[in-house]
């Protein structure tokens, strides 16, 4: 799983590794992938994760994987979930191990 200071949105990943670099706008890259524009800007806005769908359309574009896109979702997911959850998951004992 992919571990950073703290959880990295993927729509940050492609707004700062991908767009800014290229100077590409999310409008002009939704063109290239067949999207809605406001799916992109959402993701590259960090207001809605990607869907499979996305991330196979990414993969393609950008030549990555399809799991690269989204193992970053997941990792972002479980992250932000975890520290919600962190009062509630210690109240947890795990099941003890067979002797």
């Amino acid at each position: 799983m992919l571990k950073f200071a703290r959880p990295v949105h993927p729509g940050e990943f492609l707004r700062e590794e991908y767009l800014v670099p290229l100077g590409m706008s999310a409008g002009a890259l939704a063109k290239e992938l067949n999207l809605p524009r406001t799916r992109i800007e959402r993701i590259a806005k960090e207001e809605i994760g990607l869907t499979p769908d996305t991330a196979l359309r990414l993969a393609r574009f950008f030549n990555t994987t399809p799991e690269f896109w989204m193992n970053f979702q997941q990792a972002y997911e479980l992250e932000t979930e975890a520290k919600k959850l962190a009062p509630e998951l210690e109240k947890i004992a795990p099941l003890e191990a067979a002797a």
